[in-house]
């Protein structure tokens, strides 16, 4: 939209940003406002009900939901949610989704659990990639039935919802429960890292995102590109590390009730594998051709096309990732509750991962949205179920409370595309 436009309608131009140079700390920050304006509102409204919900619970249940023990406590709550949420993510991005995410996370726990308990001999990994392999044959046959047939993703994944719950009966039976025993894969739920790898942890990840984030800098300083500046790129640097160290130094303290006894102490065991999922699933999606061609997809699947790009391609590897996060979420499941039912992944346990992709910033309308909007969501999520739990709320407050902010998230996603299609960034 032109200059003359804007003014005809009664709004000013943001200022553009200075070409060819290092943005300062207010050129910056002004950049930031301009994309806002535009509707570009990322996940600003997730972190803004992230520090709301904090603030609530924290003045409501100071004793218990400020304690280290609870924090811990809701980073294992929300885990699973989250990975699962990761995984629709892809699907979202291309316009799709995926009804059957959290029966699949059961299902593909449920195989592994079985195998490990027939097959004695089995080692931790090859019942992973046993549960690995399980959730990637359904993501491939729903993918196939969606790019090649092209039955509509809400029929295939809603059939296959209904499908798979079948197929959790068939192998666990009526109301019962394949157990869990091999310790390597219930540590991952149920231990804590030593307290000094924890640091360690949160060292290396700091200093990865600032190497990174400094040789883009530098390669568009080098380019003669617009770069964030050394400045602001300190500055962000610095937000980010104080955010890992102040989560690691809460998690090292002592939270057991009886240390004597037994000592609990240090970050859980399953905040490396999410950060570590987190790190490589957005390397794939921003780093590579593959990541461009998603949201290529999801933009404009007829654009896409003609562009030479295979559609049906990146809409199956879409679906393989999707399920296969999902039994990454199996084995946390299956983990968490040292057993397999048939109501794993069932309930609203893939609700709230729909809930917690779309609160944190994904597009139901595909073409926007990253793996940390996962994240951000699933926290919210799992904030909302926790401090309600702890308020002595009933489940239906809880499901009201959680099915409001997820009604505010769409809404934002609505409004922000129309001001963005106003402002001519889409």
């Amino acid at each position: 939209m032109s200059a003359s436009t804007l003014a005809g309608s009664g709004e000013s131009a943001p200022a553009p940003a200075p070409r060819n140079g290092s943005q300062g700390v207010r050129a910056a920050l002004g950049d930031y406002l301009a994309r806002l304006r535009g509707g570009d509102v990322g996940g600003l409204p997730a972190v803004l009900g992230l520090v709301v919900l904090i603030i609530v619970f924290a003045a409501l249940r100071p004793d218990t939901f400020t304690n280290a023990f609870n924090f811990a406590n809701l980073i294992n709550q929300g885990a699973a949610v989250i990975v699962i949420a990761m995984g629709l993510v892809f699907v979202l991005l291309i316009g799709e989704i995926d009804l059957s995410a959290g029966y699949t996370a059961g299902t593909a726990g449920a195989v592994m659990s079985l195998m490990l308990q027939k097959h004695t001999s089995l080692n931790w990994w090859e019942g992973l990639l046993i549960c690995l392999v399980t959730g990637a044959v359904i993501g491939t046959v729903l993918g196939l039935l969606v790019a090649r047939l092209g039955i509509p993703s809400f029929v295939v994944t809603l059939a296959a919802f209904l499908g798979l719950q079948g197929v959790m009966l068939k192998l666990i039976g009526e109301g019962g429960t394949i157990p869990l025993r091999d310790p390597t894969l219930l540590r991952v739920m149920n231990n804590n890292l030593p307290v000094w790898l924890g640091w360690t942890l949160m060292v290396v990840v700091a200093a990865v995102y600032a190497l990174v984030s400094l040789r883009r800098v530098l390669t568009r300083r080098a380019g003669g590109l617009d770069n964030q500046g050394i400045t602001v790129w300190a500055l962000k640097v610095a937000a980010v590390t104080l955010m890992l160290a102040l989560p690691t130094y809460y998690l090292s303290i002592e939270r057991s009730r009886n240390p004597q006894v037994t000592s609990i102490k240090g970050v859980p065991w399953v905040v490396p594998v999410l950060v570590i999922l987190l790190g490589g699933l957005t390397f794939l999606l921003s780093r590579t051709p593959f990541g461009r061609h998603v949201y290529a997809v999801g933009g404009n699947a007829e654009a896409a096309r003609r562009a030479g790009i295979n559609v049906s391609l990146v809409r199956l590897i879409c679906f393989i990732a999707c399920s296969t996060l999902a039994s990454v979420a199996g084995v946390l499941l299956a983990s968490r509750d040292n057993s397999i039912s048939p109501s794993t992944g069932g309930s609203s346990t893939l609700l709230y991962a729909v809930g917690a992709a779309v609160i944190g910033g994904t597009s139901l309308f595909g073409g926007k949205g990253r793996v940390a909007d996962a994240v951000l969501g699933g926290l919210v999520v799992a904030i909302i179920a926790n401090g309600m739990g702890l308020l002595n709320q009933t489940s239906a407050v809880v499901y009201i409370v959680t099915g409001l902010v997820l009604l505010i998230a769409a809404s934002v996603d609505a409004i922000s595309r129309r001001r963005a299609a106003a402002t001519g960034r889409i």
